[in-house]
């Protein structure tokens, strides 16, 4: 890249700027987890620990790599910066195998060389307080090397070194090694690299400025539309110190490492934004009713309100039915109790846990049909909600909205068991309960004054007063009328319990469904809402990694 861009762009990153990055990459992958591409993720984490490590041996100085490949005159071009024959120059290649560092400026650099492994090390004598103070310069090995350990060696500086500078010559400068595998695939660090034209006293001027202009020509290819390059020749001097200048603008307010640092985990960030998706779906609106119905359905609603209806009208005509026959309703079975859902030994509890403690109802086990639709309902809202989120995290959705059917049963059950199912008692159960009360009366004074008139009036041995009704004595009409209206009121209550048990069915229901929907949120929809939440703080995090909002 050229000279220029390591003064500005993204060469102003602070040290607060390069933490809140590195903060909410790691807060990225803290929430994104298993959900993000597994070898992204791990060269993020690298990263994370990579600002960790390098910011807390010395942030004070910047590492500057010399990278070239064999015969570009790398190593003379590092001497000649250096000012020293520190750098091994041979006939024979390759001939740099471990890399070289020289250090300007008294601060010690020791704990930082030790973590880049460099063993040879020459510290510049009388550096201090020059402009290229803070400055630690390596020689790599070649990177076209055709030893594999020092192609490896040269890689593993590069990911850690604050500014590359790239030497090249004229007869390699078009490497394609060079341009695809290195220059095109860092453009993330345009702003710590530098392109090196070396030897460029083996052209001549006209030749020399053709050469350049293709070189730029080829960087802007690679990605680099601001690409310049500096010609150098180690043997002359030519050009060494415009390329000292260079490296002394990346050393200045020691900006270098932290840029380089910055644009790793803004690579890391932009890396792994292709694992998530562009905005979150809200669970709570997507087929929340059809899931609530498919659940309800499963639990046996239908059945507990049937029961519900069925209790209701027993206890009306229990209470309102003709005394004389109410009592055969005694020994019909209880609808709500067969289910073991009698409310009277469970509305006796206030405490819902306390409820649960009675333990399971029998209410029939779901259908294959019913779990079919609830399977349905579910998948429904898990691809709703999933629509457009990468398959890692479509997964996970489709995961979180699958509980097992054990534990889906055993909330429905228990929801159920914690509902109240009765009401308060209908005030008209009472004041029906005590006309019948009063009509049965009336039937037996009428039936026993008609008794004695019978037996004992004929005889004469007891002479009771008669009233007459028109022209039916009174006992008769107490008999007779007591007897029909106690039944024609007793046709009444049933004909108001079943409007009542309608009604309490419809009251039960909504809070049935109001418990089912409970269900479904805590065990469906929450973990749905948890998997989203996750891909929000992992989506935002990134984005703020990357340096954007």
């Amino acid at each position: 890249m050229s000279a220029m861009k390591l003064g500005r762009g993204r060469s102003g990153v602070t040290a607060a700027d390069l933490t809140e990055h590195a903060d909410a990459l790691t807060k990225a992958l803290d929430a994104g987890g298993a959900e993000l591409d597994p070898t992204a993720a791990a060269a993020a984490h690298a990263v994370t620990a990579k600002v960790t490590e390098r910011m807390g041996r010395s942030g004070s100085h910047t590492v500057v790599a010399f990278a070239g490949a064999t015969g570009s005159g790398k190593s003379s071009l590092f001497n000649a910066v250096v000012g020293a024959p520190v750098a091994t120059i041979g006939a024979r290649r390759p001939t740099t195998s471990k890399p070289t560092a020289a250090i300007w400026g008294d601060e010690p650099a020791g704990a930082l060389l030790d973590w880049l492994e460099v063993p040879t090390r020459h510290e510049v004598a009388g550096s201090a307080e020059t402009p290229l103070d803070g400055l630690v310069l390596l020689d790599l090995p070649d990177f076209d090397s055709r030893e594999t350990a020092n192609r490896v060696e040269a890689e593993r500086i590069l990911q850690l070194a604050d500014v590359f500078v790239w030497v090249t010559d004229p007869q390699k400068y078009a490497d394609a090694r060079l341009h695809d595998d290195y220059v095109a695939a860092m453009t993330h660090y345009d702003a710590v690299t530098v392109v090196v034209l070396n030897q460029a006293d083996r052209l001549t001027p006209s030749a020399l400025k053709e050469c350049v202009a293709d070189l730029e020509r080829l960087l802007r290819r690679d990605g680099l539309p601001q690409g310049k390059v500096i010609a150098t020749s180690a043997t002359t001097g030519s050009g060494v110190q415009s390329l000292r200048d260079e490296l002394a603008k990346a050393v200045d307010g020691a900006r270098a490492a932290r840029t380089r640092l910055d644009a790793d985990v803004r690579a890391a960030a932009q890396s792994l934004q292709t694992g998530v998706g562009a905005s979150e779906a809200d669970p709570t609106r997507e087929h929340h009713a059809g899931l609530v119905a498919a659940l309800s359905k499963a639990a046996g609603i239908p059945t507990v309100l049937d029961a519900v209806r069925r209790d209701y009208q027993r206890d009306a005509i229990a209470a309102t039915g003709w005394p004389f026959t109410r009592w055969v309703r005694r020994f019909r079975p209880d609808p709500l109790g067969r289910l073991r859902l009698d409310p009277k030994e469970r509305e006796a509890l206030s405490d819902p846990q306390a409820r649960r403690s009675l333990g399971r109802s029998s209410i029939p086990v779901a259908n294959p049909a019913a779990r079919a639709a609830v399977d349905l309902a579910s998948r429904r809202l898990a691809d709703s909600v999933a629509a457009g989120l990468p398959h890692r995290w479509a997964d996970a959705i489709h995961a979180a909205a699958a509980p097992s059917t054990d534990r889906l049963a055993d909330e429905l059950d228990q929801a159920i068991l914690s509902t109240p199912l009765r009401s308060r008692r209908p005030v008209w159960w009472t004041l029906l309960g005590v006309v019948q009360i009063l009509l049965a009366l009336t039937t037996l004074v009428g039936l026993a004054w008609t008794i004695v008139e019978v037996f004992f009036g004929a005889q004469d041995l007891i002479d009771l007063p008669m009233w007459h009704v028109g022209p039916f004595g009174l006992p008769l009409v107490l008999l007779v009328g007591g007897l029909l209206l106690g039944w024609l009121l007793a046709l009444l209550s049933r004909w108001f319990a079943g409007i009542g048990a309608r009604r309490r069915a419809a009251r039960t229901g909504k809070r049935l469904d109001a418990a089912i929907g409970e269900v479904a949120d805590r065990v469906i929809v929450e973990p749905i809402a948890a998997v989203l939440a996750r891909h929000k703080v992992t989506r935002t995090q990134l984005a703020a990694a990357s340096g954007r909002r």
